[in-house]
């Protein structure tokens, strides 16, 4: 058998590894147009950014490596221009010279993969500033530019994946960035209320956000770029990140049927179609340029991810080497690294199942990411979306320190086994002070499911109290005082959670109308439910995630043009950085209490936004700037 592997990278020479493994005597040609064969493309972001210092340490396995282990002709800077179903050849073009040559096949396969959007914008042609990140040489030039020209303002443009993470890098590098994003947020698989804690990460580190915003054109040979709202930015490079599409170029010169947006139809074995839906028997099709099976539903879609290309890539091999398969269907589970902050998810986000109307519930969970007695506890800020019918899980999104990817796997795996969300409080998982609580976050999901299926309370969410309220809805806050006049919905009537077994009287008499509870995350509101089941009340809310959702959901990022030091060796006051709020909040008040006129507190905090301190500054007459960032946390200077 002779097979012809078009691509090489996460899907082709996974495939090729695979199938040596399994036909020792195949015939193998791995044709790739880069002169890298197989590389970390995630990795790209982190060596322009210099955290990866070495270009070797992105390649997975150098051509001649992977040649001499399994047996394999391949062939680097050539290219296929032309297929020839019929006669079941190909034409490749060498890059060097521009000569073509035939070459026969008994399969082929294509893997090669998405290419980034460049739209026709104006001036594009004419900056040689601009780049798209790709593959290693993208990179190479990216980071070779940046220090030759030493580069101080950067413009991306693209809020997805690649954007952010190059936004991050650049502005590691000591680049003042600038991004731009046409969509009301960054990073679509998650929804606003979460995302916004990314949001406020970014402008913490100094990147200018600018969100609902597209650009219009470059001017200056691409130094200055202009935005749909003619806002002007300067630009010593530029970064286009808009997104990906299939690289189809092939598939269409050879016939192949394609979906909506240009992404190759294949069947369950990876075999492709002609344009008359008829299956081509011997080319097949793997990787972003393909459509996917989507696990929620069995639509069909796309996912341009690694762990799918690397997935399907051995799967087929199976194929070729004339093993059974079973389907292969997508959830989409990723993570990504926005500076401090790691931000997960896995299935359908909110906006999705509304598009798709299919029912939910949404639960929002605020857990310290292991015990909040051991230092430097940080909280995950976690969304689960689950079927009110079976409890099946259609989709969870969550943002927080160290650990979070850990609860998005755990989550993946439950539903890649089809558990539901009455499974969760029965997972065993490991646990010791230093890696997680006794009672994990995503048990606390599960216990937070089983309530809502025993009827304690329905959920209200963060998007609806406003209004609710400003309708006569009553909305009972029972955190404390000083939490309260922090922040709080407009509107609630502040009654602790201690108080409220004696001040019931304060509360609506008709017990069977709608009652909404909110504190600071939802324990002490759940709390203070069941003591008003058992005073009677009938029909309870509770404001998932609280105040603290309600509060993430509203922050809306502002203009920002300096980057901050990083790095201090400033003598440290007071670390909050292992506590939970409202305890770091105590803990500064009781700090500042010992405090004089003129008194200056260095203040070090998990917490980026420092809400809670600076309302609680605000409220009192002290003065707050937050000065520093390292990447155990976020140093602030309080004056008395």
């Amino acid at each position: 058998m002779k097979v012809i592997i078009v691509g090489g990278v996460a899907g082709g020479a996974t495939a090729a590894a695979r199938l040596r493994r399994l036909d020792e005597n195949a015939e193998i040609i791995m044709i790739e147009r880069d002169e890298y064969v197989s590389y970390a493309n995630c990795g790209l972001p982190y060596y322009v950014g210099g955290v990866i210092k070495e270009k070797n340490n992105l390649l997975v396995q150098s051509v001649k490596g992977l040649s001499a282990r399994y047996k394999l002709d391949i062939r680097i800077k050539s290219e296929v221009v032309n297929v020839d179903k019929a006669a079941k050849t190909v034409t490749v073009r060498r890059k060097d010279d521009g000569t073509e040559y035939v070459e026969s096949y008994d399969k082929l396969l294509l893997s090669c993969g998405a290419k980034p959007v460049t739209p026709p914008i104006d001036g594009l042609k004419d900056a040689a500033n601009v780049f798209t990140v790709r593959n290693v040489s993208d990179a190479l030039r990216i980071k070779d530019f940046v220090i030759k020209n030493k580069v101080k303002n950067a413009v991306v443009v693209g809020g997805g994946f690649i954007g952010v993470e190059m936004a991050e890098n650049l502005t590691e590098a000591g680049v003042n960035v600038t991004l731009i994003e046409k969509m009301p947020q960054i990073l679509r698989n998650f929804d606003l209320e979460t995302v916004n804690a990314l949001h406020r990460e970014l402008s913490v580190h100094g990147v200018n956000l600018v969100l609902g915003d597209g650009i219009k054109a470059f001017e200056n040979n691409g130094k200055t770029v202009i935005s749909e709202q003619g806002k002007r930015f300067p630009a010593d490079i530029g970064i286009l990140a808009i997104g990906v599409t299939p690289e189809n170029t092939l598939a269409r010169l050879c016939g192949l049927r394609t979906g909506k947006r240009g992404h190759v139809l294949t069947d369950d074995n990876f075999r492709t179609f002609d344009e008359n839906g008829k299956t081509v028997e011997d080319i097949f099709a793997i990787g972003d340029m393909i459509e996917v099976t989507n696990a929620l539903d069995g639509t069909s879609y796309a996912v341009p991810l690694a762990w799918g290309a690397n997935r399907q890539g051995r799967l087929v091999a199976d194929v070729l080497a004339g093993r059974t398969i079973n389907q292969s269907t997508i959830m989409g589970t990723s993570v990504l690294k926005v500076f401090n902050l790691t931000a997960a998810s896995t299935g359908a986000n909110e906006t999705t199942l509304k598009e798709k109307n299919i029912p939910y519930i949404a639960i929002h969970a605020h857990r310290a990411n292991h015990a909040s007695y051991y230092p430097g506890a940080v909280n995950i800020a976690m969304k689960l979306l689950y079927s009110p019918d079976d409890g099946k899980i259609l989709g969870f999104q969550a943002v927080g320190g160290e650990g979070t990817e850990k609860r998005a796997d755990v989550i993946a795996t439950v539903m890649r086994l089809k558990g539901s969300v009455y499974d969760l409080s029965n997972l065993e998982l490991s646990y010791a002070p230093p890696y997680g609580s006794a009672k994990d976050p995503v048990n606390i999901l599960g216990y937070m499911a089983e309530n809502i299926n025993d009827g304690f309370f329905k959920p209200v969410h963060h998007d609806e109290i406003d209004e609710i309220v400003k309708e006569g809805g009553f909305l009972l806050d029972v955190r404390t005082p000083s939490e309260f006049a922090n922040g709080h919905v407009e509107g609630a009537i502040n009654i602790p959670v201690d108080e409220l077994r004696s001040r019931l009287e304060e509360l609506p008499s008709d017990k069977s109308a709608p009652l909404y509870v909110t504190c600071q995350v939802g324990l002490r509101a759940y709390v203070g439910i069941m003591i008003l089941r058992a005073a009677g009340y009938d029909n309870l809310y509770n404001l998932s995630g609280g105040y603290l959702t309600y509060k993430t959901y509203k922050y809306r990022p502002s203009a920002n043009t300096a980057t901050p030091e990083r790095e201090t060796s400033e003598k440290i006051d007071l670390d909050v950085t292992g506590l939970i709020c409202p305890n770091y909040l105590n803990a500064v008040i009781k700090a500042v209490s010992k405090l004089k006129k003129g008194d200056r507190l260095m203040l070090k905090a998990a917490d980026p936004g420092f809400d809670e301190i600076a309302v609680w500054c605000t409220r009192n007459g002290l003065g707050l700037e937050v000065k520093r960032y390292d990447k155990n946390g976020y140093l602030a200077e309080i004056t008395i």
